[in-house]
């Protein structure tokens, strides 16, 4: 096992014998060891001290911590052995009764992600640091008992240059003086009791947009905060807007007030996710801050990304899992509660409904999830942190969610959130379980949840319902039966509270006529209302998107929903369609001529961005791998062709010429396409009221890159033009796309060699580095794939110590999509059968495995209609 893994088992016994009172925490970003001496790498590593207060009832245990070397050691003012530290634990024994443990170390900066993660820009050379602890990396800053159920209160004390801004949990306090004039110190007061992964440091030269918050308890200290080189991007008003108005919807909602002392939100650089709940110092990755124009779907997913983090400051910070099995109490919840808030939000002030959004991505990213062969409950089996690793996915946040979703419409809004309210206050500052909340929500609706909770929460997999109808001579239904069905790997079939929607065409749209709700359950269901009537132009299951479940129509439904997806006139309504016909397409029941007809045919008229997006790239991506080989020229033209109508009729300046910009610039695969794409970057023959700007440059870069239509050269001189990180990283993307073997070696290098490549810039370089049409240069790379699995899996080489960011995104992006045939397939089945895995490395290649077979399968499929 991964020495730095933690098992439940081990934590819970941690847990039964102690308890944390506090941690004092200091830590010295001078570059100094303290004592006046200079470390001897002051940019990579800094020093550590930990003094935890806590009880036990005695015996042997362990400190985590993972650094360079424990410096020094006390137990109760008696030295301990700091030889026996291990790299990650410091075991100890102590007598019944209350200690203090004080631990001096010398830790090293992540440059990562994980952990404190050090950046320098090359905008302007500034430093920045910030952490980011999820799930167990507060103990590469400092010691600590390193699992949720062990809360407690943090105080944290920073030694930093004079010039720098430094924020934590609690309010920033005024600085006070050193000994040395260019360094100054900050002591943070102490925070209520919370779990170490939500704990935060973040320091550096930012700019900061100070401001508040109105709460019910008054105005709180909220400040906005990015890098200097990015400030002309803040739209801090228009966050703080979003931040304030979920204030005000979950305060209610919640009936108490939130939770902690100020409310910071910090945008920071080479971030591995969207955001993280750090209790009143959120960090948000700072791509949110647009230098490009940019569509509504993107300002609407910040705004979701804001309001999700916030809800996390009730769901996992106020009340904290005790551990991580109960994960989806955290991610479930604050991924509803987002939308939630986002549709109070829009009721009052207008807007897009966040739930078609939802509808039309976040719920798709559950359907692909959900039916993996490593798909697990919601509720999931956590047995240790690898385990937790792998399962912050589309099951946990958007299955999850949706599910919640049909909860709150069977308990009653109301109900819902007045078990909410009574979890929230019985637990407040402590942690809880999944029983715990069910239980407050039986209380408050009187209704017995745990077959829900078994049916939905408890088992994996999505099931299919799909009609099944008859009609006379006359046209009308003699027999209306909807089968549900389900994998036989999860064969647990649901009780699905649906609607049924009848549609006709009238005065040029396709609108609802007819709508009935009903629960569906078992094998079969019969819908007798709508026996003996006439027979609509489409019956729209699942209709309103009220359950979660793959939806198939019958014949003549589905034909009219293709034929007419421009007139149904119902936002909801097409999202149902959209995901249908493209889990058909995944499924390999509709080719891919067919979905991308589909796509081209509608999009111009979607009014969802996210839809608009998200049908795009699903079209881009069905016309490479859920195509046949020799097909796939044909099927690139048609989209491109399709693509390319859309933007010339597309308004001037307008979303939708955006998106068909995006989406022609990561299309295009032709001489015609090169020559069009290239010319933008001189503005010749740009479309009125479009600009290409800088975001928008390196887009056409990287596929003229993949097409071999420029040099390294080229990407060189962008890179000067556009000195920022973001240049940075996008030219190594472009470079690792390049359609040249010379290239393609040194970018392998670099995603799996050199430890040093930061983790924003190592993504960029997996994700662009295997391409379709690129067979040829790739064909080297599938042994060296596996042998690079092997040392991930023995942590071995430089993946003793890199994270799991970057083995992900090697074991993800490199695995050789386009030459994943079946002879490669039983390869890789063989292989697996006589390696020893590491159980984080086998799960992503039975996902790898799994999307070629689905590919595979595509491909196949689509042939055999060919002819």
């Amino acid at each position: 096992m991964n020495p730095a893994n933690l098992t439940r088992d081990e934590t819970h016994a941690r847990s039964a014998m102690l308890s944390v009172t506090s941690y004092r925490v200091s830590v010295d970003l001078t570059g100094g060891d303290g004592f006046g001496r200079a470390l001897a790498e002051p940019d990579e590593t800094f020093v550590s001290t930990s003094i935890v207060n806590f009880s036990t009832s005695g015996g042997d245990t362990w400190i985590d911590l993972i650094a360079d070397s424990v410096v020094s050691a006390e137990l109760d003012g008696t030295r301990l052995d700091a030889s026996t530290f291990t790299g990650v634990r410091l075991p100890f024994s102590a007598e019944a009764g209350e200690h203090e443990l004080r631990i001096n170390a010398l830790c090293r900066y992540s440059h990562t992600g994980e952990g404190l993660h050090r950046f320098v820009d090359p905008a302007d050379q500034r430093v920045y640091l910030y952490t980011q602890f999820e799930t167990a990396d507060a103990r590469r800053m400092y010691a600590c008992f390193e699992q949720p159920d062990l809360k407690a209160s943090f105080q944290l004390s920073v030694i930093a240059p004079s010039a720098w801004t430094v924020v934590s949990n609690s309010p920033t306090p005024p600085a006070t003086a050193t000994d040395a004039p260019a360094f100054q110190r900050w002591d943070f007061e102490a925070t209520a009791p919370i779990p170490t992964y939500i704990t935060a440091l973040i320091a550096g030269e930012y700019f900061v947009n100070q401001g508040t918050i109105t709460s019910t308890k008054g105005e709180l200290g909220a400040n906005i905060v990015c890098r200097q080189s990015v400030a002309q991007y803040l739209d801090a008003d228009r966050i703080r807007t979003t931040t304030q108005r979920g204030f005000e919807v979950y305060e209610e909602a919640f009936g108490r007030p939130y939770p902690f002392a100020k409310y910071d939100q910090l945008f920071v650089p080479e971030y591995n996710a969207g955001a993280m709940e750090n209790a009143g110092a959120v960090t948000i990755r700072d791509e949110y801050l647009y230098r490009s124009k940019v569509t509504s779907a993107d300002y609407e997913q910040r705004d979701n990304t804001i309001l999700h983090e916030l809800a996390h400051m009730w769901f996992g910070d106020l009340v904290t899992m005790r551990w991580w099995d109960d994960l989806w109490l955290n991610e479930s919840f604050a991924e509803w509660c987002s939308h939630f808030a986002q549709k109070r939000i829009v009721d009052r002030f207008g807007g897009i409904d966040p739930w078609v959004s939802f509808a039309n991505a976040r719920e798709g990213w559950a359907y692909v999830q959900d039916q993996m062969p490593t798909t697990h409950p919601i509720a999931a089996d956590m047995v240790d942190l690898e385990t937790v690793d792998q399962s912050f996915d589309g099951i946990t946040y958007a299955k999850g969610a949706s599910v919640l979703k049909q909860l709150v419409a069977y308990v009653g809004e109301q109900n819902f959130l007045a078990g909410v309210r009574e979890y929230l206050t019985e637990h407040a500052y402590a942690n809880a379980e999944f029983s715990d909340l069910l239980g407050a929500l039986q209380k408050a609706s009187g209704k017995d949840l745990d077959g829900f909770a078994e049916q939905w929460l408890k088992t994996s997999g999505v099931n299919t319902l799909r009609a099944q109808v008859e009609v006379d001579d006359s046209g009308a239904f003699t027999r209306f039966d909807i089968i549900q069905t389900a994998p036989v790997e999860h064969p647990t079939l649901r009780t699905h509270h649906i609607g049924v929607g009848c549609y006709e065409l009238r005065d040029g749209q396709l609108v609802r006529t007819t709508s009935l709700e009903l629960d569906v359950s078992g094998e079969r269901t019969s819908v007798d209302a709508l026996v003996g009537q006439p027979r609509p132009a489409l019956v729209l299951l699942n209709d309103q998107d009220l359950s979660y479940a793959k939806v198939r129509l019958d014949k003549q439904s589905l034909d009219a929903a293709i034929e007419h997806i421009t007139e149904l006139a119902d936002p909801l309504a097409r999202a149902v369609v959209w995901t249908c016909v493209w889990d058909m397409n995944r499924d390999a029941e509709l080719t891919t001529d067919e979905y991308i007809s589909t796509v081209t045919r509608g999009i111009g008229s979607e009014t969802d961005m996210t839809a608009v997006r998200t049908q795009l790239r699903n079209a881009l991506g069905a016309s490479k791998a859920y195509t046949p080989p020799a097909h796939r020229e044909e099927a690139n033209r048609a989209l491109v062709a399709g693509i390319a109508a859309e933007l010339e009729k597309a308004e001037a300046g307008s979303q939708h010429q955006l998106a068909f910009t995006d989406a022609l610039i990561g299309s295009v695969d032709s001489p015609e396409g090169i020559t069009l794409i290239r010319g933008w970057l001189s503005n010749e023959e740009v479309p009125v009221g479009l600009e290409i700007d800088q975001d928008r440059r390196w887009a056409i870069l990287s596929s003229l890159a993949r097409m071999g239509a420029v040099d390294d050269d080229a990407i060189a001189a962008e890179e000067q033009l556009d000195k920022t990180i973001s240049g940075s990283e996008r030219a190594a993307g472009a470079r690792a796309a390049l359609n040249n073997a010379e290239e393609k070696a040194r970018a392998w290098a670099l995603a799996t060699e050199d430890p040093k490549v930061p983790n924003a810039t190592h993504l960029r370089i997996c994700a662009a580095f295997v391409q379709y049409g690129q067979e040829e240069l790739l064909a080297p790379y599938v042994d060296r794939y596996l042998q690079v699995c092997e040392l991930i899996s023995a942590q071995q080489g430089i993946w003793a110590t890199q994270g799991h960011a970057a083995s992900q995104a090697v074991l993800t992006y490199l695995w050789p999509s386009p030459l994943a045939d079946r002879a490669f397939i039983e390869r890789v089945d063989k292989w697996v059968e006589s390696s020893e895995l590491s159980e984080s490395v086998r799960h992503v290649i039975t996902e790898r495995r799994d999307a070629s077979l689905r590919a595979i399968a595509a491909q196949e499929f689509a042939a055999s209609q060919l002819g």
